[in-house]
C-alpha cells in the first residue's frame, strides 16, 4: 500500500499505469487534463516523474536510454493524466528511429487534436539536464514548443550536481536559455523542485 504524498496542496493518493500508445487512440478524446512530460533521452525524465508522484518505479527508468517507444498515460488521482512521451536523441539508434520518436512526440504535442489552446492538455514539462545545460535537440524542441504556442514549463533536472558555491549563477544562465519560458530547479534525487511542479498542477 502506497503512502498518501503531500505537496503544497497537492496530494497524491492513486497512480495507475492505463496505457501506451503509438497513435490515434481513444484516450486522447478522455476529458481529464493531460499534463505531458518530455526530454532528452538520459536526463532523468522517469525519474521526475517518479518523484512527483511519490512512488518508486512508476514511470519505468533504463540503462538503455531510448528504450521507452510510446507515449504512456498515467492517471493520477483519478483526475488527471502524466503523459509520458518518448526520450528523444538518443545516439545509440538509428537516425530513421529517432526520427519516428520524434515524429510521434511532435505528432501527439501538435496533431493529436487534444490542443494545448482549448483542448485536454494543459501543459508540458520539458525535461533538461541542469549540469549540461540546453543541447541543439532541447534548442530544437523548444522552437517547435514556441512556435506551435505549447504552453511549455523547462525542468532543470539533477540540479544537485552543480556545486552549490555556482549554482545560483548557473540557475540564472540557464533561464536566459529557456526561449522565455519558466524554469524550476528540480532535483528528482533530493525532490527538490516537487512542490513547485505539483503546484502547477492545480493552478491551471
Amino acid at each position: 500500500m502506497f503512502e498518501i504524498c503531500y505537496y503544497m496542496d497537492m496530494k497524491i493518493e492513486s497512480v495507475k499505469f492505463i496505457k501506451g500508445i503509438r497513435g490515434t487512440d481513444p484516450i486522447l478524446n478522455d476529458p481529464k487534463p493531460q499534463f505531458a512530460f518530455v526530454g532528452r533521452s538520459n536526463v532523468g525524465k522517469s525519474s521526475v516523474i517518479n518523484a512527483l508522484l511519490g512512488r518508486k518505479g512508476m514511470a519505468k527508468s533504463s540503462s538503455t536510454p531510448g528504450k521507452t517507444k510510446e507515449i504512456n498515460f498515467f492517471l493520477v488521482n483519478d483526475e488527471l493524466f502524466f503523459v509520458d512521451l518518448p526520450g528523444y536523441g538518443y545516439a545509440r539508434v538509428s537516425n530513421t528511429e529517432k526520427e519516428q520518436l520524434v515524429k510521434m512526440i511532435l505528432w501527439y504535442l501538435l496533431e493529436s487534436g487534444i490542443s494545448f489552446k482549448h483542448g485536454v492538455a494543459r501543459l508540458v514539462f520539458l525535461i533538461i539536464d541542469a549540469n549540461v545545460g540546453i543541447t541543439k535537440k532541447d534548442e530544437e524542441m523548444i522552437r517547435a514548443l514556441t512556435e506551435g504556442s505549447v504552453p511549455f514549463v523547462v525542468i532543470g533536472n539533477k540540479i544537485d550536481k552543480i556545486n552549490k558555491s555556482i549554482r545560483k549563477r548557473e540557475i540564472e544562465k540557464l533561464k536566459k536559455t529557456c526561449g522565455g519560458a519558466e524554469f524550476v530547479p528540480f532535483s528528482a534525487k533530493e525532490k527538490d523542485g516537487v512542490g513547485d511542479i505539483l503546484e502547477k498542477l492545480i493552478s491551471i
